[in-house]
């Protein structure tokens, strides 16, 4: 996008001139992010992470309830530390590590220590949690995302109808949840290992959940193969997934990849970043029909 750069080179400077630094700071753009805009910043011998961004109402990003994720994320012992935040700019620690690929994901040896962080997730933030409290339910976002695709004109609107229809389908097969406190966007790259542990970052769609959304998000956007999606949901519920468990679970990955390919539709019509959204549109939904005929398969054997 041709608004990239001085887009970027004006957060840099909002970024330089927040109160907390001591002096004059240089803020490094940080890539990989696909809806903020990330900076690096060096004070008083110590870095942090600037994260600059509005809310988002096309994607239902409330920043008050991202940085009261952040807070009890960090409280629980699993995310940075929030150093500052102000209206469109939260400031966290920097973690020395190595962020997560899907091949990290994928590592046997990794699958634990995963689903650990998953569960502490899911148990431990809402002890530390304050004020109003989001709820996420998959179903509905993507209910929501194709109101946004109609009313902007999407070029993917021809195929809205197919993808409501199974999204009801996939409603239906995951049924009544248990609900816990869900990051809800468990991509390799929101995930930190500093060589002794694991970080959560990003805590933009974190709310209340059934569990299986984090585990099929895990599962699906690594490419986990059939007996690492079931291994996890071994260790997570504590014993042996059995068929009915394992069909929910295959629903509720079909669904996280078609949250996935929607909100990159919502993101190709109005997002800002400079990110070829297109292309990833294009490869969730090849994985989205492909995670969904695996599942209406379970479903008619």
């Amino acid at each position: 996008m041709s608004d990239a750069v001085p887009v970027v080179d004006s957060f840099a400077v909002a970024v330089a001139r927040l109160p907390i630094w001591s002096g004059r700071v240089d803020p490094v753009p940080l890539t990989g992010g696909i809806t903020n805009h990330n900076f690096v910043v060096e004070d008083r011998g110590q870095r942090y992470v600037v994260r600059v961004g509005a809310d988002i109402p096309v994607h239902g990003v409330v920043r008050a309830n991202e940085l009261a994720a952040s807070r009890a994320a960090h409280a629980a012992g699993i995310s940075p530390r929030v150093v500052h935040a102000e209206p469109g700019m939260m400031v966290i620690d920097y973690i020395e590590g190595r962020t997560f690929t899907p091949d990290d994901v994928r590592e046997p040896a990794n699958l634990p220590r995963l689903v650990e962080l998953v569960r502490r997730c899911h148990r431990d933030v809402p002890h530390h949690l304050r004020g109003p409290a989001a709820m996420f339910w998959v179903f509905h976002v993507v209910r929501d995302y194709a109101h946004t695709l109609r009313e902007g004109g999407s070029v993917h609107v021809p195929r809205l109808d197919g993808l409501l229809t199974d999204a009801a389908l996939l409603e239906r097969a995951v049924g009544p949840i248990d609900v816990v406190f869900g990051h809800n966007d468990l991509l390799a790259a929101n995930i930190l290992d500093d060589g002794k542990r694991l970080w959560l970052l990003d805590f933009d769609y974190a709310g209340y959940n059934s569990p299986l959304f984090d585990l099929g998000g895990l599962a699906s956007n690594s490419d986990l193969p059939p007996d690492q999606a079931n291994a996890i949901l071994e260790l997570y519920f504590g014993r042996a997934p059995n068929d009915e468990l394992k069909f929910r679970a295959a629903a509720m990955m079909a669904a996280s990849l078609l949250r996935e390919a929607m909100w990159s539709m919502v993101s190709e019509i109005h997002s800002k970043v400079n990110f070829d959204y297109a292309t990833y549109t294009a490869d969730n939904l090849r994985r989205y029909d492909e995670a969904y005929q695996a599942f209406t398969q379970r479903e008619n054997s």
